[in-house]
């Protein structure tokens, strides 16, 4: 018979300029000392959604977010499940209130700066942050990084630290226009001896498909 199923959870923002990964700090064996992905067995009769929305507010505080299955790993190398799946949740860090305590600590990691991982856990942040890239060329997801109201240039920090490389202002603007997933609020945010900055919403803060 198979064994328990544990559900891994890949916690994605963007944070000074970096796209940034929730780790937790492993208190107990195996790999104790390790930073791990957050996650953990599912409970009775709980489903795999389920389970991978309750540790995400666990560990976040946050529950209106993107939210999705990403993959089925078999070789994670956990000896208390045999299959975990994973999901890939996108959170804005200034609504996040991450989980306090002396033991399991979680914090913010960058993704290309990663330490070892317990579990072989850096194949599945490496397999969501390709998702996510690939997301962004065809749906909205970024809604999920960003305050209700944005810049076009706080916009384009975010996708330019998700990708790790700079895009041209004009093309990058051009385009999301021609996406039709934001519009002008008609507002304006100063921004120092700059004059003000034109503000942005998503015309939809649910998953839509271009």
């Amino acid at each position: 018979m198979p064994g328990p199923v544990a559900v891994v959870l890949v916690i994605l923002t963007v944070a000074a300029e970096e796209l940034r990964v929730l780790l937790i700090h492993r208190s107990g064996e195996p790999y104790i000392g390790w930073w791990a992905l957050p996650g953990g067995l599912l409970r009775p009769s709980e489903r795999l959604l389920d389970a991978a929305a309750r540790k995400l507010v666990e560990e976040t505080g946050v529950a209106d977010v993107y939210l999705e299955q990403l993959y089925t790993f078999d070789d994670l190398e956990d000896p208390g499940a045999s299959v975990a799946t994973a999901y890939f949740a996108l959170v804005d860090s200034r609504r996040v209130r991450l989980r306090t305590g002396a033991s399991w600590q979680p914090a913010w990691h960058p993704v290309q700066r990663l330490p070892d991982l317990a579990f072989d856990n850096a194949k599945v942040v490496d397999y969501a942050v390709t998702r996510l890239r690939n997301k962004l060329e065809y749906t909205n997801v970024a809604y999920s990084l960003m305050p209700l109201t944005f810049t076009l240039s706080d916009l384009q920090a975010v996708y330019e630290s998700i990708f790790g490389r700079a895009f041209d202002k004009r093309n990058f603007r051009r385009r999301m226009s021609l996406r039709g997933i934001i519009r002008p609020t008609g507002q304006t945010a100063a921004r120092g001896a700059h004059r003000p900055a034109e503000l942005f919403e998503f015309t939809s803060r649910q998953p839509m498909l271009l």
